[in-house]
């Protein structure tokens, strides 16, 4: 009798542990991390307009999103949960591929902790700032450092008066005649595209909109909708120079921010089915390496002297302009490339309030060598967007110095790139 109530007793616990194992949550992973990432983006999103650059997963989750947002507390403590999990995860679970996709979802999460903190009040300096988003904290050299380059550029272009309006006259025989300037934009989109097509596979059904506005704090803008579907908006509220339809065309186009997020849907979402890739927090390390490797890819597709032949070849009889003043414009533009990062040291000082906005002004049109209008135009883009102009200079030059040490071949670098989930940490 007493072995039958043991054996009975026996088999009861191992119902009991069978019904237990079946009713415990599945362990958690990757998938399910990502799932509830992309939920938290979209709803600091509905927090923040502008938060999510693009979104081309499931449109019900947008909509649940819409629908019920979580308070910014509650969203600080889901950032912080998914941080948690991360932790979490069982190392020896993952490969390889698997660590860096880890490692990419805390970094991003990282920063929308960040981005929360901030929305809530926290006042972060601009280093802080930019290391706290983008995961690169940028070195804020004194204004001074750049005389150097100013006097250079003096003596290129001599003459009476400050320098920054020299230039911007030196500058204004460059301007592309309104009704020319969709043909113009269009013939340099067509050459950065040929270019890029020859060298990087691109996904089949590719395609882009042009479209022209106004009243916006940015020059250029790449909406990317899904699908290899891109919206490039060029930004007419100021003349537009020659040189910008190249840097316009690479940039927002190929081998730019289009190809970008049409390699990482094409790689992540659609033949790996991971989800996270499906959205673009523009606060994040991600725009790092988009604009980053945006910016390097002009220089990419017209190495050398290809662009100012180019230029000078197509581009200028197109707009009506001299071809045989491009190699001033050329040498004058490789000079103030050297000043880019000079804007870091004026937005440091204006948003903590240690200079007025005039000042601001003074000093964006000192060092970046631009009329008043475009000096303001910069300061608008600033206002807005803070710490993120580190991404276009610095972002250039490390994704530069990082794609030249893989080898030769350069193209396929950048291919690489654009298609994995490189950190900028990763660039070191």
């Amino acid at each position: 009798m007493r072995a039958i109530t043991i054996a009975a007793l026996m088999g009861a616990v191992a119902v009991l542990a069978a019904c237990a194992a079946a009713q415990k949550p599945d362990a958690d992973s990757l998938d399910a991390v990502a799932r509830d990432y992309v939920a938290l983006t979209l709803e600091i999103g509905e927090r923040e307009p502008g938060y999510v650059d693009a979104y081309y997963g499931p449109a019900e989750w947008a909509e649940a999103a819409k629908a019920q947002p979580r308070a910014l507390p509650q969203l600080s403590e889901g950032a912080a949960t998914l941080a948690r999990r991360l932790v979490a995860l069982p190392e020896p679970g993952l490969d390889a591929q698997s660590r860096q996709r880890r490692a990419y979802m805390k970094a991003h999460v990282a920063a929308a902790s960040a981005r929360l903190r901030m929305l809530q009040g926290e006042k972060l300096s601009f280093a802080d700032e930019a290391e706290a988003l983008f995961g690169v904290r940028p070195e804020l050299r004194p204004l001074s450092s750049y005389d150097p380059v100013l006097a250079r550029i003096d003596a290129l272009v001599p003459g009476e008066g400050p320098l920054a309006d020299r230039v911007a006259a030196f500058r204004a025989r460059y301007v592309i005649p309104k009704d020319r300037l969709e043909t113009v934009m269009r013939a340099a989109i067509n050459e950065c595209k040929a270019r890029t097509e020859r060298r990087m596979t691109l996904p089949a059904s590719e395609t882009f909109t042009l479209e022209f506005v106004n009243d916006k704090p940015w020059s250029g803008y790449n909406w990317f909708k899904g699908g290899a579907f891109s919206l490039i908006q060029v930004n007419t509220d100021l003349p537009i120079y020659i040189d910008r339809a190249v840097d316009l065309g690479c940039h927002e186009g190929y081998p730019g921010h289009h190809v970008y997020n049409a390699l990482l849907e094409q790689t992540f979402v659609k033949d790996k089915g991971w989800v996270e890739m499906s959205v673009y927090p523009l606060f994040s390390p991600m725009s790092f390496i988009a604009e980053g490797s945006a910016n390097y890819g002009i220089d990419l597709a017209f190495p050398g002297h290809e662009r100012t032949e180019f230029e000078a070849r197509v581009l200028y009889p197109l707009a009506g302009l001299d071809p045989a003043t491009a190699e001033a414009q050329t040498q004058l533009l490789t000079l103030t490339r050297e000043l880019a990062r000079a804007e870091y040291t004026v937005a440091d000082a204006y948003l903590a309030g240690r200079i007025d906005r005039e000042t601001a002004l003074d000093q964006l049109q000192k060092y970046s060598l631009v009329a008043r209008d475009r000096a303001a135009q910069r300061l608008h883009f600033i206002e807005t967007y803070r710490s993120y102009v580190i991404n276009y200079g610095l972002g250039r030059d490390m994704v530069q110095a990082w794609a030249e040490r893989q080898g030769p071949d350069h193209w396929k670098t950048m291919e690489q790139l654009l298609a994995s989930q490189t950190l900028p940490v990763d660039l070191n």
